[in-house]
């Protein structure tokens, strides 16, 4: 038998990934923070994101922002964690239907896609940062791999993955990535989104284990 896996998600009750955890007044500084990129993002995209305005919505001092979050492309990255966190709120208040895995994970997926696709000004800052990333961000480009990966196990029903289940759920997270980009850039409709997607899912088929 292959041996097992277990992902975990941090709670993101931390100002940075590695720091001790946040007291509540600080977690509900950061709240705020969030709302404010959130809220500037959906009027105006990545360029309405400025750090000086930022601050001033989420009512801190410009230098607290920065030891919360040390650029632009950090908080949106954050902002995205966030975001994917209550969309997987929601999703298990309602769990999709598909009679299958991969039709769970699909449907999962093209929900997630859908909320996004409801703000597109905020779903294009949040994947331009992605894209914009560097190894200083790293550990929160990560927050949002696990987020995704715990979002995408939830679907299948699963608590510990084989490395082969594992590595299926990465290849499905890079295309839902890639999709949204396509997408965004006005290269692939929402029904080219939804048939790559299903696509995809199949590998979760190839990749569960057989009785014997």
């Amino acid at each position: 038998m292959p041996a097992q896996a277990k992902v975990e998600v941090s709670s993101g009750r931390s100002a940075a990934p590695g720091t001790p955890p946040l007291t509540e007044r600080q977690e509900a500084r950061r709240r705020r923070i969030l709302r404010a990129s959130a809220q500037l993002a959906s009027r105006g995209g990545f360029d309405a994101v400025q750090m000086r305005e930022v601050a001033e919505s989420s009512q801190v001092a410009l230098g607290t922002l920065y030891r919360y979050f040390p650029s632009k492309v950090h908080l949106l990255v954050a902002t995205m964690q966030d975001q994917l966190e209550h969309m997987h709120g929601t999703l298990r208040k309602k769990p999709p239907s598909g009679a299958t895995a991969a039709e769970r994970v699909a449907e999962t997926l093209m929900r997630a896609f859908r909320a996004l696709q409801r703000e597109p000004h905020l779903a294009d800052a949040m994947v331009r940062a992605l894209t914009f990333a560097d190894r200083s961000v790293s550990p929160e480009v990560d927050q949002v791999s696990r987020q995704t990966t715990v979002i995408i196990l939830d679907a299948m029903g699963l608590d510990d993955p084989t490395p082969a289940q594992l590595s299926a759920v990465r290849v499905i997270e890079h295309t839902w990535h890639s999709a949204l980009i396509t997408w965004l850039s006005g290269r692939a409709s929402i029904a080219q989104v939804k048939i790559d997607i299903e696509t995809v899912c199949r590998l979760i088929d190839l990749t569960s284990p057989t009785d014997t």
